[in-house]
């Protein structure tokens, strides 16, 4: 079965799921986004890579990350499988220089992607995958939904966002630090955005 190359669009809080997040993949170089509804861990893990925000202590996908490469395993792709009855599957794919030949391991899209992101290999689907739950989008759409993102970004960098604005580069740099010490990645992400607006 051919395998369809996805990429990461955008990840933001779901509408229709109180504490949920919507992962938005989309096939590349084309039109169509397969939305994935994902836990908040899961969300903060993946977000947390794409950011390149470095923890003060291990995170269970890095965790797996170095577990891997201590046990020289190779991961190759992460496959969104199969859709069953509204629940999406993945395998990460990947080898071992112990035993050779390749190895399919059942997971979760989230984690799966997860752990992707952080060995940066592909993400896959399946055509039957993305014909049952994919969207696609016009045009007209797009061009409204990049608006709608623009817009957005500006609101989370105004200085109604927790008073950033206001602090001076060091109060940022500390605020950083603690956030990062506290696991708070997402307010990290906003100091670190501030600082970097400010080179």
């Amino acid at each position: 079965m051919e395998k369809i190359r996805l990429e990461i669009l955008g990840l933001s809080s779901s509408q229709s799921q109180s504490g949920s997040f919507a992962l938005v993949l989309g096939e590349v170089g084309k039109k169509r986004r397969l939305p994935i509804i994902i836990g908040m861990f899961e969300a903060q893990a993946i977000a947390i890579e794409i950011e390149k925000i470095t923890s003060a202590r291990p995170m269970t996908h890095d965790l797996f990350k170095s577990f891997a490469r201590a046990f020289r395993f190779d991961i190759h792709e992460i496959i969104i499988s199969e859709l069953r009855e509204g629940v999406f599957y993945a395998k990460i794919v990947c080898s071992s220089q112990y035993s050779g030949g390749i190895i399919e391991i059942d997971a979760r899209p989230s984690d799966a992607i997860a752990i992707g992101l952080r060995f940066n290999v592909p993400i896959y689907t399946y055509e039957d995958v993305l014909a049952e739950a994919g969207i696609t989008i016009s045009d007209i759409e797009e061009e409204e939904s990049e608006t709608s993102s623009k817009q957005q970004r500006y609101a989370e960098r105004r200085p109604s966002s927790g008073g950033l604005a206001q602090m001076t580069v060091e109060q940022l740099e500390k605020a950083l630090q603690q956030a990062i010490e506290q696991e708070d990645y997402e307010r990290a992400a906003q100091i670190r955005d501030e600082l970097n607006r400010r080179k």
